[in-house]
């Protein structure tokens, strides 16, 4: 049987030490969930190692065969342009295939709830409870329009109400979700992240959710995400398995 590609998790990067603490927090439950996967990960800024270094040590290596998985929720610019840029200056023996990010899945929203569980609501909360699906933000218009598809979906899954929120680039912030939703009358109010890891704009949405009766942790390492990624691999590394002529 050929061997499988190296799992490559591509980061963003932060100055606040939690981001890469939740990142490698969550390759960790990745290797426990799949010990027969080499798991790896690069970042595209702030921290290390980078892509390119972890890329050039790999073919020292002699690997062959590599899946590079973005740690975005959502197909914006880094997914793009930025990881695609990046991947183009491998050493040319590898083979790479860049594996699709990890939103929208069923998943995600299981991962989003089980936060919000942790937060102190239970599901017989969610008929009066409104929500707030807070991201990061983005200035694609597909992006946002994936978050807003998000939001419709959690809704009709029996919460009294859920509003898409942004901590940049794109409107309404997370307050005015909040306070919207007071308006249409729910009896509560809660903000759930949707991001992966502690930092600068989840620290903002934070702050918009002063007036919300429960906030919700980040996505971080849990066992929701960590399917989704092993999901994307399998369906990222399947084609790069044929051997034609074989």
């Amino acid at each position: 049987m050929p061997k499988k590609p190296v799992l490559l998790l591509v980061a963003h990067g932060s100055r606040d030490p939690r981001h890469a603490a939740t990142v490698h927090a969550l390759v960790r439950r990745v290797r426990s969930t799949r010990p027969d996967v080499r798991v790896e990960t690069g970042f595209l800024d702030f921290n290390i190692p980078s892509v390119q270094g972890v890329l050039e040590s790999l073919a020292a290596e002699g690997v062959r065969d590599v899946v590079a998985l973005p740690l975005l929720l959502t197909r914006a610019f880094h997914a793009k342009a930025d990881i695609p840029a990046v991947l183009r200056t491998a050493p040319p023996q590898l083979r790479i295939r860049q594996a699709e990010v990890l939103g929208p899945s069923p998943l995600l929203l299981s991962a989003l709830e089980r936060r919000l569980y942790e937060a102190g609501l239970t599901p017989a909360d969610k008929s009066s409870t409104g929500v707030v699906l807070a991201s990061a933000g983005s200035t694609d218009p597909e992006a946002i329009a994936v978050i807003a598809e998000i939001a419709r979906e959690w809704r009709r899954t029996g919460w009294c109400a859920v509003r898409p929120a942004f901590a940049s680039a794109a409107l309404p912030r997370t307050e005015d979700a909040v306070r919207e939703l007071r308006s249409l009358g729910c009896s509560r109010v809660a903000v759930a992240p949707y991001v992966l890891a502690p930092g600068f704009l989840p620290d903002r949405i934070a702050r918009g959710a002063a007036e919300a009766d429960v906030l919700a942790d980040v996505l971080g390492p849990s066992p929701e995400v960590a399917r989704v990624l092993l999901e994307r691999y399998d369906e990222a590394r399947v084609p790069a398995l044929v051997v034609v002529g074989a």
